[in-house]
């Protein structure tokens, strides 16, 4: 279960955030997730939610957003929303295309009391 190594970072992330901040506590963590980005949003949150225990972020909220996958033709020049593992541009149905979004994982926000 790789979430639990990722949120282990996300965490890390968001404690040096709230302590840059001096925040007394985290209320939410927001996320995006790309639809190739191998990620389970049920496994995160769980992994999230056993973490987040005796931290700064212990009563935060995981917010999952999740982004689209989007490709550049470049043979046309247009973008193109597209199904997972179909990466054909939408106009001119060319093969030949760039990942725009769709792989990432993107610590998004994080919202915190002073």
């Amino acid at each position: 279960m790789h979430e639990l190594s990722l949120c282990d970072d996300l965490l890390n992330q968001v404690i040096a955030i709230a302590q840059q901040n001096n925040a007394q506590s985290v209320e939410s963590v927001t996320v995006t997730i790309g639809a190739l980005a191998g990620i389970e949003p049920s496994l995160l949150e769980n992994a999230f939610s056993i973490i987040k225990i005796n931290t700064v972020a212990e009563f935060a909220q995981l917010i999952i957003r999740k982004v689209p996958v989007t490709v550049l033709c470049l043979q046309c020049g247009a973008k193109s929303e597209v199904l997972l593992n179909h990466l054909l541009c939408h106009v001119c149905k060319s093969h030949d295309t760039s990942l725009i979004s769709g792989d990432e994982l993107v610590l998004a926000s994080v919202a915190f009391f002073v």
